[in-house]
């Protein structure tokens, strides 16, 4: 702070909420002003009180361009503020979460998965220093991972902060870096491995917290073991500062550890049900926190994934189960109970239930448990004794039991962990990554805090004395200087005394109290003290401090635990003694409240005294073992009151401190001066850098304590680089100003001039036109008048004619109207008469009706009266019993009759009934039938009311109509005075219809005009959607192609491998004695690409591989040793069956030879062998014709009825060639017998040869044999032969004839054989031809149908044109398809001719070799009968001939020893090629397969044997690249096919290859010049890489634009270019040695077009990525920069010729992203130009740029978040790939175009210098 005046107009001053605000300084500060006017950012004026004790000022804000620097210690004022607003541009306006701060990396959580983390973040991470990318947890293990390879010294990464910051989860990050770096990622999997163990670790040591969910409550240390190649090998796990308090007590919304719950949950399970466990309400040590169950958790599955995660390391399930049989004791001791007995013992009810099942679970015995809880030991020095505790005693004694048993079962179960990830393999070095939290604090801080604020406050500590070592390290550079360096004092802890809480709480006040700065005591409390920490102060209450501290577990207890029954927990106090070497201590964070067991005698002893030592030291002995170094990481919540907390906390601010406490600014003089050179005049600037610097310095700071000057450096304390940057800004704003100033009046000079040019030229013709429009006007009035006199005239006569005729018609209408209304009146009369006539007669008609009805009432009252009084009387009578004896006299009688009419009755209502039932059949048919009836007369009647309702209606239309033709007949005349009227509206209505017409017809024009681009329109977006799918498909078969290269690639380097851990296994065994051996003779020519190998190359390995040196015989990679072994497995098999076959093949031939002893001897062996062969030749011979006759049977049974029916035309077309096929095989041996008869007939001029007896003649006859028993039969013939004497021989075989007809029937067998395979396949190719064939026919005789079908709906005229035009087209095909087969046929018999020449000339050749043999002497004077074979003479040429014992020596002097820098300067390029293909020619031409097998497989072993020696040179590479594509286009060029002979001459056509079809060779060649060319571009990614970033983005290309901002601690690479620095032009030199070299080897120009093209991918791809990860490059002008550089590229490819090769389309990406960097970042409109601007881009790679894009002058502005968010809304709906950074490791799928010679082969010389002398030219 500055006092006297403030330099920068900005402070920062203290808020409540947001802890700091920005505020503008509205009043110069003066020594004493006791306010500060102040202006907030939201605009409120503020006035500040400056402290009166202190009168400190509020801290400077730095300069917006210091803002958001990726090192803190990059800015001027470095302070709190400062520090916070730094963070926050970085996370909320940039989106970094990671940030420098000296030697720490500080990580904010975003709480969501970024991109940031994948294989290619890692890939662009790796190698580069710490200060060349933005901050990264990989440039944190980059740096941590090199020095430990570097200077070969263990390292430590520290990662800390507040619960649910995110440390596990940065911790795997760094593991997963480690593992992918080493090149083991795929093979040892530690990260996984360690994973694997995070469900057991989250388990038994993370809780729910009030801040966290699954708060980890331990602190985790990780070594990632290294061997000496510095390969991850395996992992080992140290643990830390375990909260056991948590086993017992819980706070309120806190969990226990989680696996308690885990277990109630799991409860149900059958394996659980012996456990007895409930619900975690039930349990004490489980519901005190109030909170079982946490949202969205389900505890049940976490277990069954603790479970699975035991069994995949190791824990069998007898453990598991044992495991959770501790834990559920645990819980069970948790609810045991006590009752005080009296103030001083306790006891535990009789049978207590939880006691019960805890020493069931334990396997201990229920007294000796319940008595030792109530009870303790104590021991004297003569005595011992046993004494009872109170209740408090025995509930604290039994929480310490139970974290004791937990903390030795968590120590248990990570060394179990330990040896899951534990290696056999010697560790060489290790990485360690230390998980533990940060600094605590809250509003009651006890025992726990303090222990976990000890341990923080020891590792910062450590961590400054890292700090300090770095800056006195720096500080050495000043000695010469005399530069003071201020140094730090180091706090000092103290030790906790013995006694009772208060006593111990009144000894610190008295010990430290006014005596330590940093100690205090609160005001109004007894029992807690405060300690001023590094973050912050704490007020710790000192209750259960000491209880804490001792945690007793009593010795009794123990031994009772240690006599169990149950195995695995005597095992865990068993070891409790031996300190486990996985942990800090047995019990974790117990490291700080280490469990002291009290025996009941004290035994001295260096154990004893290690047991009692105290917490302090014991945490300072383990903290000091951890090798820190310099990768610090520490992370938190980005929250601003919590994140200051967290900084005060993890020590940031102190790094802070440190660094503001010497010079934290320091520039280069170069650096300095490029930045402040605005602040100089002309005459300042001398030629020596460092004076002008020095002398600038002097004039601007005149304190020189704020600087000071280095050999190479300058450096400044803080904030007088915000001091500089002021000066500088202000001066460039005055000079802006006066640019501004300058160029503004010379835009309005030029403005008004142009101005008043314009109102000149505007007058004038403003007012000749005002002339004009003036005269107009007078003439218009003139003319208005006359009209206005006409036509006032016609309207006053148009009136008058209106008015009289309206007259009229209101006269006419008035009229009328009276008339009607006369009628009506008239009419109404009359009809009211009529109704008063009805109506009084209805009223008549009533009242009669009315009175006959009330007499006929009275009369029924009346007669209802009398009849009343009638029965009265009877009712009377008939209560009397006079009355009832009459009624009963003759009653009987009546009964009787009753009875017979009852009867009758009965039999009448039975046929009544019958009939009653008839009649309702017929009733009921008949209501049917008048229902219907009826129905219809309703209808008829309902038909006949709406007749009468239309009659009426039409008499009252008729009445209606009558009055409208009234009506009509008085309007007809006013009608037709209209009529005329409307006649003319008529006529001019159908004028505009017709003009509407016209417009119609237009309309319809346009409209199909419109039609017809439509449909054109439609054509186009056809095509381009045919050329869309068709490059899309171009892209799918690249996609294929590049898919296959990779799986080819892969091969490869699988091979490569596969041959190295060979080569080590070779070297390991023992070396087989030398001998005989032997290989494989069924080795065929069809063989895979993959497996070649020759003996002669397997020869030549074998020296080398016992040459190679002794470092080979490391230890294998037994990873990919393992994955190779089922390959070597099924080789292995593959041989011994090949092997078993072999030795079955020699044990029959030895049977043979046995028999064949044991019979009589005829004619001797060489007979017998040469019998053997006629016959063999003669079942071979049988063999092929039933291969005929079952082809011929084939064809009957798979052919279609139709085709192979007898008679059919293609039926007789194959049973032809049959036919001739079996013809010629029987002329063949025809031939065969007369060529034996003429070799007999020699016997009298030749005499018996001595020479038939020569191995090596039948040794290569061996060789030639393709069957195995054939060559048993022949090696046993030879060793008979070899065995028999001369005179057996010579009584045998007197003249050689058998030997002659051997000769003879060997050559002919093959010639058959060949001539029979070629019939065979023509048979083949007619039989598709014929069906083919039938297929056409059946098309055209459906075409024919159609045809006839279409002309028999033509006219007679229109059908005979259409027949004669079809026959027309008809036989115009034929007459083509005739021309093809009469070419093939000519094709045919010139092969066929040349295939004649070449068996002719062989038998020639053999006669000669005959002749040769026979010596004069030998030749008698008889006549020789001569054989007719046609010969013809030795005219071949472009070929090369050489033994076959020379084809080793002609691979080591062609391919293994050639240098290439000699061939390509004083020789043809491809001269290698081409001598090999003419050796192969020689080969074809002897039609030796072997010979051409063995060639080719020598010479692609020997290319993959240089190309491995010196795969690293690009010279070799580019060189057997080259000549393996000239070798490919030969094998094309002159293979005989006709889509490769379209360029080649007559001579080179007849230089084809004639036997062999080497189509799978060139397979082989394909896929091999595949891998050279991946290996080139390997290589030159080797070369350019370091080259790239400082070439390309680093380097000031054009000098000045750049502007160099403030470094800070970690400085980057310099964009001045020193010496050894890389700038564009040492990328466009290494470009013009890649492309001279190239065409000096005569590489096909399409290739070399494809390597121009991937070379500017990679370099692209990775200047975009170190852009996409440098903030500093994101700016303006190093947009301006890249392009520039990019256009440098494109010059050097037009120069090259070389822009069509698709290389600059490759920096489209680079191209728009530097563009992105210049275009304007404001408006919608600039949004939407983005948009359509970057479209090679990704939105990932859009919004990064714009987050990092960073203004390095303070004249540009930073890209709004609201404009950013603009960006994301527009490009939402683009699918594109998530991906960041762009695959710099992709490689295009290469092509080989043929590109034949023009070069003839017979020209071709072979030079000296090459060393093939034993080659020849034939």
């Amino acid at each position: 702070l500055i006092k006297s005046s403030l330099y920068y107009a900005r402070v920062w001053i203290p808020d409540p909420e947001e802890v700091w605000k920005s505020a503008e300084l509205l009043k110069d500060y003066k020594q004493g002003d006791k306010v500060i006017q102040l202006r907030l950012e939201e605009g409120k004026d503020l006035e500040y009180c400056l402290d009166p004790k202190t009168k400190e000022l509020p801290p400077l804000r730095n300069p917006d361009i210091l803002v958001g620097e990726n090192d803190l210690t990059a800015l001027s004022y470095l302070h709190e503020p400062a520090v916070l607003h730094n963070l926050k541009v970085r996370f909320i306006d940039s989106k970094l979460i990671y940030t420098y701060c000296g030697i720490v990396l500080v990580a904010i959580n975003p709480y969501e998965q970024l991109p940031i983390y994948g294989e290619d973040i890692i890939n662009a991470y790796s190698g580069q220093n710490m200060g060349d990318m933005d901050p990264h947890i990989f440039a944190v293990a980059e740096e941590a991972y090199k020095q430990m390879a570097r200077d070969e010294r263990n390292q430590s990464i520290i990662v800390s902060g507040e619960s649910g910051a995110g440390k596990t989860v940065s911790a795997k990050y760094a593991m997963r870096y480690f593992a992918t770096v080493s090149g083991s990622a795929s093979e040892a999997n530690v990260e996984e491995k360690v994973l694997a163990s995070n469900p057991i670790m989250e388990s038994i040591g993370n809780a729910k917290t009030t801040r966290n969910d699954n708060s980890s409550r331990f602190g985790k240390y990780i070594e990632i073991g290294f061997d000496k190649r510095y390969r991850i090998i395996g992992a080992n796990m140290r643990t830390y500062l375990l909260e056991k308090s948590r086993v017992v007590f819980q706070a309120e919304e806190e969990r226990n550890y989680h696996i308690f719950y885990q277990l109630c949950a799991s409860a149900a399970l059958p394996e659980f049900k012996t456990l007895r466990l409930g619900n975690a309400n039930y349990f004490h040590y489980t519901k005190q926190g109030g909170s079982p169950v946490i949202d969205g958790i389900d505890d049940a599955k976490e277990m069954a994934h603790t479970r699975q995660a035991c069994t995949l390391l190791g824990i069998s399930d007898s453990h598991q189960m044992g495991i959770f049989r501790i834990l559920a004791g645990i819980l069970h001791l948790g609810n045991v109970g006590f009752t005080s007995r009296d103030a001083d013992s306790c006891t535990i009810p009789h049978k207590h239930e939880p006691l019960t099942i805890f020493c069931d679970l334990m396997g201990v015995e229920y007294q000796e448990m319940s008595h030792w809880l109530c009870h303790r030991k104590l021991a004297t020095a003569s005595e011992t004794y046993i004494k009872p505790i109170s209740k408090l005693q025995a509930i604290n004694a039994r929480d310490a039991l139970a974290k004791h048993i937990y903390a030795n079962l968590f120590n248990w179960i990570v060394d179990h962990v330990n040896k899951a990830l534990h290696s056999t393999v010697k560790q060489h070095s290790f990485i360690g990554v230390l998980d533990i939290y940060g600094f605590e604090t809250f509003e009651i801080n006890s025992f726990e805090q303090f222990c976990i604020n000890y341990a923080n406050e020891k590792l910062q500590q450590q961590f400054n004395m890292v700090s300090r070592k770095l800056l006195e390290n720096q500080e050495q550079w000043f000695p010469t200087f005399s530069l003071p360096w201020p140094h730090l004092d180091i706090f000092n802890y103290f030790e906790m005394p013995k006694g009772s809480d208060d006593s111990w709480a009144q000894k610190l006040y008295n010990t430290h109290l006014k005596k330590c700065a940093l100690f205090e005591k609160p005001r109004m409390s007894n029992k807690a003290f405060i300690i001023q920490h590094f973050a912050d102060k704490v007020e710790y209450q000192c209750e259960g401090f000491l209880e804490k501290n001792k945690d007793t577990v009593y010795d009794e207890q123990i031994k009772v635990l240690k006599s169990s029954k149950f195995k695995m927990l005597s095992e865990l106090f068993q070891d409790e003694k031996t300190p486990s070497p996985t942990s800090a201590t047995p019990s974790g964070r117990t490291l700080l409240s280490r469990t002291a067991v009290k025996p009941a005698k004290a035994r001295p002893g260096q154990a004893n005294k290690e047991h009692k030592k105290t917490v302090g030291h014991q945490l300072e002995l383990h903290l000091e073992s951890l090798p820190f170094d310099r990768c610090f990481v520490f992370l938190y919540r980005f929250d601003e009151k919590r994140a200051v907390q967290q900084l005060r906390a993890c020590g940031v601010l102190e790094t802070i401190r440190i660094s503001a406490a010497g010079f934290p600014s320091r520039w280069t003089y170069q650096e300095f001066f490029s930045r402040y050179r605005v602040l100089m005049k002309q005459k300042d600037v001398l030629s020596d850098r460092k004076q002008t610097c020095k002398n600038l310095l002097e004039k601007l700071i005149l304190d020189k304590d704020k600087y000071q000057f280095g050999k190479t450096k300058i450096f400044f304390r803080a904030g007088q680089v915000a001091y500089l940057e002021k000066i500088r800004a202000d001066k460039l704003r005055v000079a802006c100003i006066r640019i501004q100033k300058t160029i503004r009046g010379w835009l309005m000079r030029k403005k008004y001039l142009r101005m008043r040019k314009a109102a000149i030229t505007v007058q004038r013709y403003v007012r000749g036109y005002q002339a004009r429009c003036y005269a107009k006007f007078l003439r218009r009035t003139r003319a208005a008048i006359i009209i206005q006199k006409f036509q006032r005239m016609y309207a006053v006569r148009k009136r008058y004619h209106l008015m009289r005729a309206a007259t009229i018609v209101l006269q006419s209408l008035l009229r009328g109207y009276i008339a009607r209304n006369k009628y009506q009146r008239m009419l109404r009369e009359h009809k009211a008469i009529i109704i008063q006539k009805r109506v009084r007669g209805w009223l008549a008609r009533v009242h009669y009706r009315r009175s006959l009805k009330a007499i006929v009432y009275l009369q029924c009252c009346y007669r209802r009266m009398m009849a009343k009084r009638e029965l009265k009387k009877l009712k009377i009578e008939a209560r009397s019993v006079e009355r009832y004896k009459k009624l009963n006299i003759g009653m009987e009688n009546k009964i009787m009759q009753l009875q017979r009419k009852v009867d009758e009755q009965s039999k009448d209502y039975k046929s009544l009934l019958e009939k009653l039932t008839s009649l309702e059949t017929t009733y009921n048919t008949e209501t049917e039938k008048l229902r219907s009836d009826v129905e219809r007369l309703r209808m008829s009647e309902e038909e006949a009311k709406n007749a009468t309702n239309r009659v009426n209606m039409l008499q009252e239309e008729i009445t209606k109509l009558r009055k409208e033709l009234h009506q009509t007949q008085s309007e007809k005349k006013t009608i037709e005075e209209w009529a005329d009227k409307y006649k003319q509206e008529t006529e001019q209505l159908l004028s505009e219809l017709k003009e509407q017409n016209t417009l119609l017809k237009k309309e319809k024009e346009e409209l199909n005009r419109r039609i017809h681009d439509q449909a054109k329109e439609m054509t186009e977006t056809m095509e381009k959607k045919l050329v869309e799918e068709t490059k899309q498909l171009e892209l799918d078969l690249n996609d294929e192609r590049l898919r296959y290269q990779n799986l080819l690639n892969e091969f490869s380097r699988l091979e490569e491998r596969y041959d190295d851990l060979r080569d080590e296994v070779n070297l390991m065994v023992s070396i087989p004695k030398p001998g005989h051996k032997r290989t494989d003779s069924t080795h065929s020519s069809n063989e895979s690409e993959y497996t070649f190998s020759s003996e002669i190359t397997e020869m030549e390995d074998l020296p080398l591989r016992m040459e190679e040196p002794s470092e080979k015989k490391a230890p294998l990679d037994m990873s990919l040793f393992l994955k190779l072994q089922k390959r070597v497995t099924e080789l292995e098999q593959e041989k011994q069956s090949l092997q078993d076959e072999l030795d079955r093949k020699e044990e029959q031939a030895l049977r043979t030879k046995t028999r064949e002893e044991e019979r009589p001897p005829m004619r001797g062996a060489e007979l017998e062998y040469e019998s053997l062969k006629r016959q063999e030749l003669e079942s071979e011979n049988k063999k092929l014709k039933n291969e005929l006759n079952e082809l011929q049977k084939a064809l009957l049974e798979k052919s279609s009825p139709e085709v192979t029916a007898p008679g059919a035309p293609a039926y007789r077309v194959l049973l032809d060639q049959l036919t001739s096929v079996s013809e010629e095989l029987d002329v063949r041996k025809e031939e065969v017998l007369i060529l034996r008869s003429q070799l007999v007939s020699q016997k009298e001029a030749i005499q018996p040869k001595n020479t038939m007896t020569d191995s090596t003649i039948l040794l290569e006859d061996v060789q030639k044999m393709k069957d195995k028993g054939e060559i048993a039969q022949a090696y046993i013939g030879l060793k008979e032969t070899n065995r028999q004497s001369l005179q057996d021989y010579h009584m045998l075989n007197e003249d050689g004839e058998l030997w002659l007809v051997y000769e003879g029937l060997k050559q002919t067998n093959r010639l058959l054989e060949s001539q029979l395979q070629s019939q065979k396949k023509s048979h083949d190719n007619e039989l598709e031809a014929l069906r083919g064939e039938i297929q056409s026919l059946k098309e055209e005789n459906n075409r024919q149908q159609q045809l006839l079908a279409q002309n028999l709906q033509l006219p007679p005229e229109a059908r005979i044109e259409a027949s004669l035009q079809h026959e027309i087209t008809r036989l115009t095909n034929e007459n083509l398809d005739l021309m093809e087969q009469l070419e093939k046929q000519d094709k045919t018999v010139r092969k066929l001719k040349k295939q004649l020449k070449v068996f002719a000339k062989k038998i020639g050749e053999l006669e000669v070799g005959q002749m040769e043999n026979i010596s004069p002497g030998q030749i008698i004077d008889e006549p020789i009968r001569p054989v007719n074979i046609p010969r013809k003479e030795k005219d071949f040429q472009g070929m090369l001939e050489y033994k076959k014992d020379d084809e080793p020596k002609l691979v080591k002097n062609l391919i293994l020893d050639l240098k290439p820098r000699g061939v390509a300067v004083n020789l043809i390029p491809g001269l290698p090629a081409y001598i090999l293909f003419m050796c192969v020619r020689h080969a074809d031409y002897l039609n030796d397969d072997q010979k051409v097998r063995s060639l080719l497989t020598s010479t692609i072993n020997g290319i993959k044997k240089v190309l491995k020696k010196r795969g690293d040179d690009f010279e070799m590479v580019s060189f057997w690249l080259s000549n393996t594509c000239r070798f490919l286009h030969c094998l094309k060029q002159y293979s005989g096919e006709e889509g490769f002979m379209k360029h080649n001459t007559p001579r080179q056509n007849d230089h084809c290859l004639t036997n062999f079809d080497l189509a799978e060779y060139r397979q082989v060649l394909s896929d091999l010049a595949i891998q050279i060319y991946q290996q080139l571009v390997r290589v030159l990614e080797n070369i350019l890489q370091p080259m790239i970033v400082s070439g390309m983005l680093e380097h000031e290309t054009i000098q000045g634009v750049s502007g160099v901002k403030p470094p800070g601690l970690r400085k980057r690479t310099s964009s001045i270019a020193d010496e050894g620095t890389y700038t564009l032009d040492s990328i466009i030199r290494q470009l013009n040695t890649f492309h001279s070299v190239m065409c000096q080897h005569g590489m096909d120009p399409e290739l070399i077009k494809q390597v121009v093209k991937q070379t500017f991918y990679i370099t692209g791809a990775v200047t975009l990525n170190n852009l996409l990860l440098r903030k500093d490059m994101c700016s303006w002008s190093k947009g301006m920069q890249i392009r520039y550089n990019v256009s440098q590229l494109e010059e050097w490819l037009r120069d090259k010729n070389l822009m069509n090769s698709g290389a600059k389309e490759t920096l489209e990406p680079l191209i728009q992203a530097a563009q992105l960097l210049q275009v304007k970042k404001k408006t919608d409109e600039d949004a939407e130009a983005i948009c359509s601007m970057c479209n090679a881009l990704t939105t990932a790679q859009i919004v990064k740029v714009l987050n990092l894009y960073t203004p390095v002058n303070e004249f540009e502005e930073r890209v709004s978040i609201s404009f950013i968010r603009t960006i994301q809304m527009r490009l939402r709906d683009r699918k594109d790939s998530p991906q960041l950074l762009m695959d710099a490791k992709h490689i295009f799928p290469v092509t080989f175009p043929f590109n034949p010679s023009s070069l003839a082969l017979e020209t071709i010389q072979i030079p000296a210098s090459l060393g093939l002398a034993f080659i020849s030219r034939v």
